[in-house]
């Protein structure tokens, strides 16, 4: 598409090709009359008609003309019709290159059907008339031909300039839609970092400040975990500005492990799938943040699963993170909704490579135990950003 935008003429162009086309018709017709010596009656015929015959073609034809065309059909094509014919009848065969005017806006003004039929109609009417004006055989082949080809010249003129007009349409909107497509991969990557990262901050900072008096070699330990988040976020960040990130689910895993030991909740991870492809590990690892991010924001939970299956035919890993510890007061996440953020996010991601999101908690639980299973092809590759854009559809079930 942008290939074939960049060398299509600009709409102005365009619409100067087509006041260049029909002025150059118009005047070979005035040529043609007056050729003839027309009399007084003519030539006051000749100051009238054809300048209102070329402002009616140009409102039949110009691409930024559509508004004119709505409100004047289909009165406008009944007057260019009665002063097409009206001079042919009453001065003669030399006003019938006239009709090729009104055959060209026929066609494209009017269904398929309709505007073939009378275009055909129009050309026989230009041949009849100029034999019932004893020109000879030739000549009247040449009038209807003349008729015939100045309407498809004119129809195919107008046509190619609404189809530039369109392609310079289409590239505004391709150009709007890239645009807003790299904010949203921009706002949903430093969602998908920042709200783990800060929120692993946050946590060991009041761990930090529980232990900095009672136990300060546990809290030292637990700053240097704290400057190492915060040194990748700062990479993470810089690396969704590049627009690339690559993520591993086995080191997402092992911040995991220390972040929930830190909160105190009781973590059983085993992730050790190999075999995935780069985009498979980056959006487990993606869902794996998200999940905890969530876990510690919308829960007060004591224990949790993170696993990793393989199904039968080593097509399709999963990840499943169970938690206790949300209800009695806690909530649900917010995110399980797609709304654009969180686990919206993550299912439009995840749909992307053909793979799946389902999340659910059971309330009859005492424990309130909520689940998490996403599903993604182990050879998943990155979604082309046109189908990312038209055909990814967020398959979040709860």
């Amino acid at each position: 598409m942008a290939a074939v935008s960049s060398a299509a003429p600009s709409p102005a162009i365009a619409s100067v090709l087509v006041v260049v086309v029909f002025a150059g018709y118009l005047l070979m017709q005035l040529v043609n009359v007056l050729d003839s010596a027309p009399g007084g009656a003519e030539l006051l015929t000749c100051v009238g008609v054809p300048p209102a015959l070329a402002a009616l073609q140009y409102i039949h034809s110009a691409p930024h003309m559509t508004a004119a065309r709505a409100r004047l059909l289909p009165w406008s094509l009944v007057l260019q019709t009665a002063l097409t014919f009206a001079p042919l009848i009453a001065f003669g065969w030399h006003w019938g290159g006239m009709a090729g005017f009104l055959a060209g806006s026929l066609l494209l003004l009017l269904p398929r059907t309709t505007g073939w039929v009378l275009f055909g109609l129009t050309t026989a009417a230009v041949v009849v008339i100029s034999s019932l004006q004893s020109l000879g055989v030739v000549n009247v082949a040449y009038m209807g031909v003349s008729t015939a080809l100045t309407g498809l010249v004119l129809f195919a003129v107008a046509r190619l300039a609404a189809l530039a007009t369109a392609i310079h349409a289409s590239r505004d909107e391709l150009a709007r839609m890239a645009v807003a497509r790299e904010r949203l991969r921009f706002a949903r990557d430093l969602h998908d970092l920042l709200g783990y990262s800060l929120s692993s901050i946050t946590l060991k900072n009041e761990l930090i400040a529980r232990l900095i008096d009672g136990n300060p070699q546990r809290a030292r330990e637990e700053v240097a975990e704290v400057l190492t988040i915060a040194r990748q976020a700062l990479a993470d960040v810089r690396e969704v500005a590049r627009g690339y990130r690559d993520m591993s689910l086995l080191v997402e895993a092992e911040s995991a492990r220390s972040v929930l030991k830190a909160a105190g909740i009781d973590a059983r991870i085993d992730v050790s799938v190999t075999g995935l492809s780069s985009t498979a590990n980056t959006i487990l690892a993606t869902v794996l943040r998200e999940g905890v991010t969530n876990m510690l924001r919308h829960s007060q939970s004591s224990t949790c699963s993170i696993t990793t299956s393989l199904d039968e035919e080593e097509e399709f890993v999963e990840l499943e993170m169970v938690n206790d510890g949300v209800g009695n007061g806690s909530s649900l996440p917010k995110s399980a909704v797609p709304n654009g953020t969180g686990l919206g996010n993550l299912a439009a991601r995840v749909a992307t490579v053909g793979g799946g999101l389902r999340v659910g908690a059971d309330r009859d639980d005492e424990a309130g135990v909520f689940r998490l299973v996403v599903r993604v092809p182990t050879d998943a590759a990155p979604a082309a950003d046109a189908a990312e854009s038209r055909d990814a559809s967020p398959r979040l079930t709860v």
